[in-house]
């Protein structure tokens, strides 16, 4: 257990590194790249925007990682064909990540809240679900173990936080851990009934070794800095210092000018620097 506040990192682009660059290297901050989930730009000269970071990089030691891609896909489709398309797009991500020396790249949770009311009403639909996400992801994996690049999955409509890590352990890799979102989280919490962010964070345990900081009403996905919304922070701060993981905190914002105001926040709180 740390006796030393967490230093906060952050996720940001091609476009706003700059303006934050001084604010990294100071405490050598965890990183997040927030590019490379766009098809365009990994069908794209994703080499090229890549060299730009690595240039604004110089100097900066801290953990980096990447958001992978997203849109358009679950990770536990019942179609082979879709699953061939998601494992191409992951792999393109882990290539990216490779040539960026990122060691963890951040992957959606399957679990949707109709899952919640519906998975358990036939016998075999949590492990069929299990092999569907193993199908896609066995290729992915492999890769990842390779490159030393962690993957980590995190909450999106999540509403029982252990689905996720039970999942994650099943795909049993060292290379496999999970990420929460406090904002999904908290939206889960106050718009579907689930359980508040720090019981996500309990619920984890040392499989959690990334985390997406941004605060929200609960009412939307709204990416505001800490203190603009309702999550407890102080709760999910006490849960997070129990952990021996050191999961990158990263504070990812919709508007990128607030993150250091969101830090200033947390730091005022005591909570992290």
């Amino acid at each position: 257990m740390s006796t030393t506040l967490p230093v906060l990192g952050a996720a940001l682009s091609v476009k706003s590194i700059p303006a934050h660059r001084d604010w990294l290297l100071e405490r050598q901050r965890d990183l997040e790249i927030q590019d490379f989930f766009r098809t365009d730009l990994l069908d794209g000269d994703w080499r090229g925007t890549a060299n730009e970071i690595k240039s604004m990089l110089d100097g900066h030691t801290g953990r980096v990682g990447i958001h992978g891609p997203f849109w358009g896909f679950k990770i536990d489709s019942h179609d082979p064909m879709i699953r061939r398309a998601v494992t191409k797009r992951l792999l393109q991500g882990l290539e990216v990540a490779d040539y960026l020396g990122a060691t963890q790249m951040v992957i959606h949770s399957p679990f949707t809240t109709w899952d919640y009311n519906n998975l358990d009403m036939l016998p075999d639909n949590r492990a069929n679900l299990v092999e569907r996400v193993r199908a896609t992801l066995s290729d992915v994996i492999a890769t990842a173990e390779q490159a030393n690049c962690e993957i980590v999955i995190e909450n999106i409509e999540d509403k029982d936080p252990h689905d996720r890590v039970v999942l994650a352990k099943a795909l049993d890799s060292a290379k496999v851990r999970v990420s929460l979102d406090t904002g999904h989280a908290n939206y889960a919490h106050c718009s579907t009934g689930a359980p508040p962010v720090d019981y996500y964070v309990e619920a984890a345990g040392d499989m959690l070794t990334h985390v997406h900081l941004q605060d929200t009403d609960g009412y939307a996905d709204r990416h505001w800095a800490p203190g603009e919304g309702n999550i407890r922070w102080t709760a999910v701060f006490r849960s997070l210092g129990r952990l021996n993981s050191n999961p990158r905190l990263i504070i990812e914002l919709r508007n990128h000018d607030h993150v250091r105001a969101g830090a200033a926040y947390l730091a005022s709180l005591g909570l992290a620097e």
